[in-house]
């Protein structure tokens, strides 16, 4: 075995051993800057308010945040993780301000309502502006992704960010064994979609924000349960036997794979090179 295949099977053997996989360097915080300077240019057209976690899939209609999604370093991780046929579910920026109301991610795990079938997915959360302790990092708790799916109900507590207040209860885990996932610019985390996480309020001076894009394989399929999240999901990396087409955003003219048909029943359809995004849409199978 080489150093690189050596070094892969160890992050390999730690991420499913832990559920979770960290440091990651993506890139050096001096080559961040453009991104960052694109979500604040983003902030600036929605407001702080609904940029928490209202900026959803944004590599749709931005390229800076496209290149991030597809960014060699981004799916070579991913890919030792997950195998070389990677389907991106979707990217969500989270973010945190120092003068807006308090907020907090509960404790939950990823997959509970994505409607995925079987529930694999991995998470990347990908620093834009350094993430620690005092400024409300991500805090996962080690190998709770063994534990399969848990009952989630609702989180008790006002300033909970995720979309529908799930929350795990207290009494199901083990709240002094979280670790902080604490971040530079550039650099990110990997976690397993059953592996339980949350985060505390930001209590810095600070701006704490993420950006976290999901990722699956081919072979995982749409669960067809009510009250789940509709993805619509793009075969970014892979040998799989579909057909690629041209994808325009905002009139740059980019390589992006269909997804596969037999699970998921999406295509791209080709607009106006001018337009912001290629409307993804349902058809039958075949």
């Amino acid at each position: 075995m080489n150093a690189i295949a050596a070094t892969t099977h160890i992050a390999k053997v730690e991420f499913e051993a832990k559920g979770y996989l960290t440091p990651v360097e993506i890139m050096p915080p001096q080559e961040m800057t453009r991104y960052r300077e694109e979500f604040d240019r983003l902030e600036a057209i929605t407001g702080k308010q609904a940029s928490q976690v209202g900026l959803m899939n944004v590599h749709k209609h931005s390229p800076r945040i496209w290149e991030l999604v597809s960014h060699p370093r981004v799916l070579a991780v991913v890919s030792e993780l997950l195998g070389s046929d990677l389907l991106l579910l979707g990217s969500h920026f989270f973010c945190k301000y120092p003068d807006l109301a308090e907020s907090y991610v509960s404790w939950h795990q990823d997959v509970t309502y994505w409607g995925l079938e079987p529930p694999k997915a991995v998470t990347l959360w990908l620093s834009m502006d350094g993430a620690d302790v005092e400024n409300g990092c991500m805090r996962i708790i080690p190998s709770s992704h063994r534990a399969g799916l848990l009952r989630h109900g609702k989180s008790q507590t006002r300033g909970n960010l995720l979309s529908v207040n799930q929350e795990i209860d207290s009494s199901l885990l083990v709240e002094s064994q979280a670790v902080d996932v604490q971040l530079r610019p550039g650099s990110a985390s990997l976690h397993d979609g059953m592996t339980i996480h949350g985060s505390n309020p930001n209590r810095s001076n600070r701006r704490r924000c993420g950006l976290t894009m999901r990722f699956t394989t081919p072979e995982v399929a749409p669960s067809g349960k009510p009250d789940v999240v509709e993805w619509k999901p793009i075969l970014i990396q892979g040998e799989r036997p579909v057909s690629v087409i041209s994808h325009s955003i905002l009139g740059r003219h980019l390589p992006m794979p269909r997804a596969p048909c037999n699970h998921w029943s999406v295509r791209l359809v080709m607009q106006n090179p001018t337009s912001k995004m290629s409307r993804v849409r349902r058809h039958s199978p075949g």
